[in-house]
Formats: C-alpha cells, structure tokens, sequence
C-alpha cells in the first residue's frame, strides 16, 4: 500500500500515512491521462479569433476590368482572397473547442495522475495547514521547510482565503481545493502538499 510523509507547519516530519491503494496506487494509464490533458486544453481555449470571409471584406463592389480582350485573367472583384486586401478562404469563426469527456475516463485520469505522484514520492501531507494570518513570508518559510520551494500545488479541504492569499504572489505555487483537482495541475506540479482533511475527502470523493 502507498504511504505518504506527514509535516507539521515548521516542516517537521510528525510520521507517515497510508494512502488509499485505489486512488494512489493503481497502475497510471498515459493514454487515459494524455486524453484528459487534452480536453482541459481544449476547454481552455477561448475560441475567439475571427477573420473576415470575401463577402466581409469592404469593397470590391466593381468588377475590376472588363470580362475578354485585356489579356489578364478575368476577375469579378478585388476583394476575392487572390487579392491583396481580400477576404480569407475558410476564415476562422469564434467557436466552442470545448468537449466532455466520459466520467469513468476523467476519474480513471485523475487516479493514474495521483499514482504516479506518489510512486514518485512527490506527495506531501501536512497535518494541520491553517495560519492564523494573511503572510506571504510566513508561507514561503513553510514551504522551504517542507523542500517545496518551486512548482507546488496546495490543497486544502476547503475554500481557504488565508491559505489563498498567502501564496497567491509566490511564483510556481497554486493553491486548489480537495474537489477541484484536475489532471492537468496535478501533472503540472512538481510537488503536492495536501492537507490532511483534503486527503481524507479525496479518498472518500475519489474512490
């Protein structure tokens, strides 16, 4: 079964944890998590580029020489995409790339991801993550003292804005909550530091 370090706030390691083999200790599927990676993209992407087609462009409204006799190749108007200043064939349309993805796979995605976080040992557990107050420097000594310096993903079991606007400046650190996991940020991070309470409502939410 996986285990897991657990740290207190001074990074102290306070013992370790078992994590459930369900969701932390299953073999990764690399095209199961290529595909969900992919759709958090897609999803992403605002689809708002648009150009104009030749009916869209201004002008163009004369026929530019007459039919026969001049020697050129016929044209019906300077604004066909041929032109200079002329439309776009097939122009980009704004448009939704977003698509969905069948749930069994998403949470198939999800578990490979988190399994081989842990396999590799870049899954930290802290037992109680709470401070008192909003202090980037206090956040940033607490995540030297863990080894998490750079590339940290931070989730708590809820909605926590002192947590939130600690490490909202520290560059490379995001914080999430225990149901907002994705894919995508798991396997952008170098480093999880979980909160206890958000591990134990991954397992039941998860498995």
């Amino acid at each position: 079964m996986p285990k897991a370090s657990v740290f207190n706030m001074a990074g102290e390691q306070v013992g370790e944890i078992e994590l459930s083999e369900a969701i932390f200790g299953i073999e990764p599927n690399e095209s199961v998590v290529h595909d969900a990676v992919k759709n958090h993209l897609a999803n992403a992407r605002q689809g708002t580029q648009s150009s104009l087609t030749r009916s869209e462009v201004s002008g163009g409204g004369r026929k530019p020489w007459r039919q026969k006799g001049t020697g050129h190749a016929r044209q019906g108007s300077t604004r066909a995409p041929q032109w200079t200043h002329g439309g776009i064939v097939f122009a980009p349309k704004p448009r939704d790339y977003g698509y969905v993805l069948n749930k069994k796979v998403k949470r198939l995605a999800l578990k490979s991801a988190l399994s081989a976080k842990a396999a590799a040992g870049e899954i930290l557990v802290i037992d109680a993550l709470k401070m008192d107050e909003v202090k980037t420097k206090t956040f940033v000594s607490f995540l030297s003292a863990v080894k998490c310096d750079s590339k940290t993903m931070v989730v708590t079991a809820e909605p926590d804005q002192t947590i939130v606007k600690s490490a909202r400046n520290i560059p490379g650190v995001t914080t999430t909550f225990a149901n907002l996991i994705n894919v995508y940020d798991i396997l952008h991070a170098k480093n999880l530091v979980i909160d206890k309470a958000a591990l134990t409502k991954i397992e039941e939410v998860f498995a």
